[in-house]
């Protein structure tokens, strides 16, 4: 099984990345990546693995999804209490990475994470699908549970409660955050393992530095 795994290689050449052929702001480079990926219909390109850490340094990372982008930064939402939340209020300093593998391509964000308006999150809650604005306010998320049924059960009360309802009130414990970038790292598999690593660096002045990085 080791020696099966080791043996797992893959060539990549289907594209190249050159600092004279990137823009000069990473939100707007992003945003072109971005926009590729959609059109060569990769499964769920917002999908971003975001990793935390508790305030001793404890790290933990699972998959969420990119729910919108501005100039400020990168946004998700979550629930506050879950364990992410718990670590990001211990500790606002994260990494986003988002890989899109059928482009041999993978991005790399690190920064910190504050929290958005209560408007925004509430005007973002109530956009979702109903069953979503259900299931978001009956999960008690990473805590633990002692059936499917009992959860189940939390999603038939509140959708009885709120029948009649179009949206729902926004959860206390649920909101957004927004990822601001310091480091932003844009890399496109080659041949050899000479991959291309192109990585911005934000400057005190509110600058990008740009560098090409070995692989």
């Amino acid at each position: 099984m080791n020696q099966n795994i080791a043996d797992l290689r893959q060539t990549y050449s289907a594209a190249t990345l050159e600092v004279s052929g990137i823009l000069p702001d990473p939100i707007n480079q992003f945003e072109q990546w971005f926009n590729e990926a959609l059109s060569a219909k990769i499964i769920e390109p917002n999908a971003m693995v975001l990793a935390t850490a508790s305030s001793d340094g404890k790290p933990s990372a699972r998959t969420v999804l990119l729910k919108g982008l501005s100039e400020k930064g990168f946004f998700f939402y979550t629930n506050y209490e879950s364990k992410k939340g718990q670590q990001i209020a211990a500790n606002p300093s994260v990494a986003l990475v988002f890989s899109w593998l059928p482009l041999e391509r993978q991005i790399r964000v690190e920064g910190s994470v504050i929290k958005i308006s209560r408007e925004e999150s509430a005007t973002y809650f109530q956009s979702r699908p109903k069953s979503s604005q259900i299931g978001a306010s009956a999960s008690p998320q990473s805590a633990a549970i002692p059936s499917r049924a009992a959860l189940e059960t939390l999603f038939t009360q509140l959708e009885t409660k709120y029948a009649a309802q179009s949206v729902l009130p926004l959860p206390d414990n649920w909101g957004g955050y927004c990822v601001i970038p310091q480091q932003i790292e844009f890399w496109q598999g080659r041949p050899s393992r000479l991959h291309d690593r192109i990585s911005y660096t934000l400057q005190a002045d509110n600058t990008w530095k740009i560098e090409r990085l070995a692989p």
